[in-house]
Formats: structure tokens, C-alpha cells, sequence
């Protein structure tokens, strides 16, 4: 009789610091360490995983400690197992060598995973523009298919439904965003690999390659496959990216069915607002002094380096 006491009571203080979604998902759920191996990554998963110095730290961080925080996967039914979050824990365990490593193992349908996936790496510290883009595309779908069935994740999600909250919404609100902004970032899913490249460069800042930021890229996305292919071309050859207000206008042009790389030479040769004045040398015709491969800014530093030479010598003479 105490036994029974006693029990009821620990689930009773357990029912009030949890959900009853949390309480579901730990009956559906154990703790085990599966070899590395048997766990696939997610399809079309949009996060990446970088070699970067975060992912060194991690990796000597798992061969002294191991894994702490076990990754969640889902089983699948040819008994393989599905990596749902945990990628850079999975690969820091590989790279250490590790044979297993520990895992959640949860019942999850597709939808839910998606979801489940989504939300649990949108709290890494470094997001890329394309990650969230694709993310939220993901997520936004998935939301939409559950909307048009009875079995959503839980029941807050019906409730929200039932309030008249669209998917966007709440994807935005679970962000800590503006409906407007996963508008924008979802429009990016339509640029062309190498332009989105540039938006994700606007955050990881490396040298030699062009950035662009997420407002005239959420315009040129509205440009045909064929007219931001053209819009490469002039990019790389201009060694520049439009500003918004050019985007604003290829746009225009494009909706009315007159944009060609003509015309996208002359709007990216626009002098733009408080831009500096350039003085361009033909590649060709300095190629031949520096070897193959080497980067836009050491040949620019090197030029200039040569013409203070240059000055000093000429002074020199007049003395």
C-alpha cells in the first residue's frame, strides 16, 4: 500500500514538471550506444557539417570525454537507424575513432522528424543563410502536410491550427522572428547554388570571394535559373554583386520579360551610392606575372607593393 503510495506520488510530481508531448515521447523512447555505422545521416539534410576549427575542438574534446549528450535517431524499418539530430556529434565520434556512440532512440513519422530535426539545430550558434533557408522550406512543408491530417506532433500545434495560426506563424514564433523574415529567407531555396554560396559568404566572411546580403538576394531570386546564370557571369567578370537597388531593378526587368546579360551589364555598371571609385587592370594582362591560382588580394597587394617601389625610385631621381 506505502509502494503504491509512493509511486503515485512520483508521478504525480513528475506530471507537473513536464509536458504530457514529453511524457509521450519518453514512453517511446530508450537510451543506447549504436555503432556509428548503423546510423544514416537525415535526407536532404540542410545544416552542414563543417571540418572548421569548432569541429577540431569537438573532435579532441570526444577522445578525451567521449560524447557526452547522447544524439537522437530514429529507427527505420530495414533496422537501420536515422540520424535526426547529432550530425557533428556523429562525425566527431568517427573522426575520434569511436566505434560506438550513445543514442535516443524515438519513434518518429517522417513529419515529426522533420520538425524535430529543424528545431534542434536551429540552436547552433553559427546558422548559415542557406541552412535556416532550406530549413524553414523543410519545416514550412511539413507543418502544411500535418495541417491536412489529424496526426500532428502534439497537441499545441492543433491548438494553434484551431486559433486560426498559420504554419509560418508558428515557425516564426518558435524562431523568436517576424513572419516576414522566414518569408525571406525561404525565397533563397530559389537562387542558384553559386549566388546563395555568396549570401552564406556575408556570414563567413572568407577572403577572395564575393558576399551578398539577404535582401537583394531574396530579389534576384525572382530571376529565371537562366537569368541568374547570366547575372554570374557578370558578377564574376565585374568582381562585384548588385546592390538592392539593382536587384529591385533586374527584377523589374525580368517580370516584364526584357532581362538579358545586356542589360544586367549595364545596371551592374551603375555607379552605386557611396561606392568607391575602382581602376580595373584586364586579368589577362597580368597573368603572366603571378602563378596560377593565386588569390585576387596578393595580387593586389603585390601591385601596389611594385608601384611604391616605383614611386620611391622615380623620387629618388628627381633629387
Amino acid at each position: 500500500m506505502a509502494k503504491n503510495s509512493a509511486a503515485g506520488l512520483l508521478t504525480s510530481v513528475d506530471s507537473m514538471f513536464t509536458t504530457q508531448e514529453e511524457r509521450d515521447n519518453a514512453q517511446r523512447s530508450y537510451v543506447t550506444d549504436l555503432p556509428t555505422a548503423e546510423i544514416n545521416d537525415f535526407p536532404n539534410h540542410p545544416f552542414k557539417v563543417r571540418m572548421d576549427e569548432s569541429m577540431t575542438e569537438m573532435v579532441e574534446s570526444v577522445k578525451e570525454r567521449g560524447v557526452l549528450s547522447p544524439v537522437l535517431v530514429r529507427p527505420m524499418p530495414d533496422g537501420s537507424y536515422q540520424m535526426v539530430s547529432g550530425h557533428r556529434r556523429k562525425m566527431a565520434a568517427e573522426l575520434a575513432e569511436l566505434p560506438t556512440v550513445p543514442c535516443i532512440v524515438r519513434e518518429l513519422t517522417d513529419d515529426e522528424a522533420v520538425i524535430v530535426m529543424v528545431d534542434s539545430n536551429l540552436q547552433r550558434e553559427k546558422v548559415l543563410p542557406s541552412e535556416r533557408a532550406f530549413a524553414y522550406k523543410m519545416k514550412l512543408d511539413a507543418m502544411k502536410r500535418q495541417g491536412q491530417r489529424t496526426d500532428l506532433t502534439s497537441a499545441n500545434d492543433l491548438q494553434k491550427l484551431v486559433q486560426g495560426q498559420t504554419s509560418r506563424e508558428s515557425i516564426a514564433k518558435k524562431a523568436g522572428t517576424s513572419h516576414e523574415t522566414i518569408r525571406l529567407y525561404i525565397r533563397l531555396t530559389n537562387l542558384i547554388p553559386e549566388l546563395l554560396d555568396m549570401v552564406d559568404n556575408s556570414v563567413l566572411k572568407e577572403k577572395d570571394k564575393l558576399q551578398m546580403a539577404l535582401r537583394p538576394a531574396v530579389e534576384l531570386s525572382y530571376l529565371t535559373e537562366a537569368e541568374q546564370k547570366d547575372l554570374l557571369e557578370t558578377m564574376t567578370v565585374e568582381d562585384c554583386t548588385p546592390s538592392h537597388a539593382q536587384a529591385i531593378k533586374m527584377r523589374d526587368f525580368s517580370e516584364k520579360g526584357k532581362l538579358n546579360a545586356d542589360v544586367i551589364l549595364s545596371i551592374m555598371q551603375e555607379e552605386k551610392p557611396n561606392q568607391v571609385e575602382q581602376f580595373k587592370i584586364p586579368r589577362n594582362r597580368i597573368d603572366k606575372f603571378f602563378p596560377a591560382g593565386t588569390p585576387a588580394q596578393k595580387i593586389e597587394d603585390t601591385i601596389v607593393k611594385a608601384l611604391e617601389m616605383y614611386r620611391k625610385r622615380e623620387r629618388a631621381r628627381e633629387r
